[in-house]
């Protein structure tokens, strides 16, 4: 299965996107620390240094699609109907573990609130 042109670009600016994020809540990193990987590589999408690893402690993929998982984000939608917290969605389909979804700036208060706990 080969991507188009069109379709790596959409990709490495979606992992340009996460880099970026990742780097601005963890000023202390050089952007060395944090890198988007080249299209096509096998590994992670975003590549960490050990001195992030103390930081951001996940293994990263990042997928951009232009419709899929609309139901996801109807889910997210109705999360953030019920009241002021920030909304989260566990998922789970049979035979498989629990995911959970959560918009960027949250999962992003989470990684920062961790490593200034001193927690990993």
């Amino acid at each position: 299965y080969r991507l188009s042109k069109r379709a790596k670009q959409k990709g490495r600016l979606g992992q340009q996107e996460i880099r970026d994020a990742l780097l601005e809540l963890f000023p202390e990193l050089e952007p060395d620390d944090v890198k988007s990987t080249v299209m096509g590589e096998t590994g992670a999408d975003i590549q960490l240094s050990p001195a992030a690893r103390k930081y951001i402690p996940i293994s990263i993929e990042v997928k951009r699609r232009k419709s899929a998982l609309k139901t996801v984000y109807d889910w997210i939608k109705q999360a953030t109907n019920h009241d002021k917290g920030d909304p989260v969605v566990f998922y789970r389909s049979d035979r498989h573990q629990w995911l959970v979804v959560s918009e960027l700036p949250h999962y992003l208060k989470l990684i920062r609130s961790l490593t200034e706990d001193g927690k990993q």
